[in-house]
């Protein structure tokens, strides 16, 4: 029954076209979190008609930039046909240094579930979906989300930020090992990219019992992030008895974003969709 709920809710919502999404700064000015003349970090969210699970999607670009068209609105609408609600975070990124990003997705988490009556989130089912080092980001939500404080004196602090659940697109998850994007651990951490910040924050070291379910997908092909770092995260998932699912296509590069131009890879919306549902239990589209 769930997964006839799922397919008609496919059906209906491939046919809606995605409205301009709204855009919503995840600190008020008041906020210390910001200095004058940083970059703001904002939410662009996608107008909802009902309460759905949301996906909170990472765009990636090496802690350096933000792909944020082709790694962001085009996912945020491709899962908004597959019956989900969808915002992409525009999140700080170098010169900015750790933990701003992380903070930046964790308060991002919160944002939602405080908002969930106006927003139509249902905030029991909010997964965190990213891209290269959105990816790392995304798991690090999965891992950091009760080790990083996150409170600015308004009603978010008090919402949690564990996600619901873990999509990882060909993800950096090592900083420091060979199989490493050395290149993101540089940006996240500057001048303090040493070899302890580095394995410290090289995601594999970091899962617990509490990581959310992950859906990870990656190419064998991918030379700039080689395919171990999904594979690595994987298995310490397994290792703590945790559900993780893996998709791995034989062709194509890095940063292939929905996939469309490779053999094969190009399910992986749909395969992501099944999980959220089946596996992470998100409620069926409707």
């Amino acid at each position: 029954m769930k997964k006839t709920l799922f397919s008609l809710g496919v059906c209906l919502a491939a046919s809606l076209f995605a409205a301009e999404p709204q855009t919503i700064m995840l600190y008020p000015e008041t906020a210390q979190e910001i200095q004058a003349g940083e970059f703001a970090p904002c939410l662009r969210l996608y107008p909802a008609s009902e309460k759905k699970g949301t996906i909170l999607i990472l765009p990636g670009g090496g802690y350096r930039n933000r792909a944020s068209e082709r790694e962001g609105s085009r996912v945020a609408e491709k899962f908004i046909e597959l019956g989900f609600n969808a915002a992409v975070l525009e999140y700080r990124v170098a010169p900015a240094r750790y933990p701003a990003p992380q903070r930046d997705v964790l308060r991002a988490i919160k944002l939602l579930r405080a908002n969930a009556k106006k927003w139509q989130i249902d905030p029991a089912h909010i997964a965190v979906l990213g891209f290269s080092a959105g990816g790392h980001l995304a798991g690090c939500a999965g891992v950091l989300f009760d080790q990083l404080e996150v409170k600015i004196g308004d009603e978010a602090d008090l919402m949690s930020a564990r996600p619901d659940a873990l999509i990882l697109c060909y993800p950096v998850i090592s900083l420091g090992d060979d199989f490493a994007h050395k290149g993101s651990g540089q940006q996240l951490f500057g001048d303090q990219a040493n070899q302890e910040n580095l394995k410290k924050l090289s995601l594999q070291n970091c899962v617990n019992d509490r990581t959310p379910p992950a859906f990870l997908w990656h190419t064998a092909a991918d030379q700039t992030v080689p395919v171990q770092n999904s594979i690595e995260f994987a298995r310490a998932m397994w290792a703590h008895k945790l559900p993780a699912e893996v998709h791995i296509f034989p062709f194509g590069g890095h940063g292939k974003d929905l996939g469309t131009s490779v053999p094969d890879a190009g399910q992986w919306p749909q395969l992501a969709a099944h999980f959220l549902v089946e596996v992470a239990h998100f409620p069926a589209a409707r």
